[in-house]
């Protein structure tokens, strides 16, 4: 069964999002190993400056290095650049990663993004959107992307 990490920096505030995560998190669990590793996000002042944000993501990304460099790991970066995928596409590409990867590292980074030392070591850039979406309902629409994937790669009737 394939290990899937969600590596995100930052909690969950609201309790309604604590719930769809576990729900999500109960359902995944017929199809992978999933963790959510929930990582501290920098404290920044109200306005931060340029360098300011950059050694705030060059500390974010060190908390993730460890997760990162796993042997048999896939990374996917989920940032604004990347590229989209239909649901169709994603569960393919899962089980593309699932022949050559025991674990599937997606990483989530702060409202100002993912480090561009983290993203160039990805082994791929996914965006879910053009649209901006918070990071914390992000990653409750990952979850779902995830177990719809496998869905579809069951043949569930959850995808139509």
């Amino acid at each position: 069964m394939i290990k899937v990490n969600i590596i995100t920096v930052g909690k969950l505030k609201e309790g309604y999002l604590r719930q769809a995560q576990e729900e999500y998190s109960k359902r995944l669990g017929a199809f992978c190993k999933l963790n959510i590793i929930e990582l501290a996000e920098s404290r920044l002042p109200d306005d931060p400056s340029d360098k300011e944000i950059a050694a705030a993501l060059l500390a974010e990304a060190k908390a993730m290095e460890k997760y990162l460099t796993l042997k048999d790991t896939k990374n996917i970066a989920m940032c604004i650049e990347g590229g989209q995928l239909s649901s169709v596409r994603l569960s393919k590409r899962l089980e593309e990663l699932s022949l050559s990867a025991s674990t599937v590292n997606f990483i989530i980074g702060s409202s100002f993004g993912i480090d561009e030392g983290v993203k160039q070591r990805a082994d791929l850039r996914l965006s879910m959107s053009e649209m901006t979406f918070p990071h914390q309902l992000a990653r409750i629409m990952l979850l779902e992307q995830i177990y719809r994937a496998f869905s579809i790669s069951k043949g569930s009737r959850y995808h139509k």
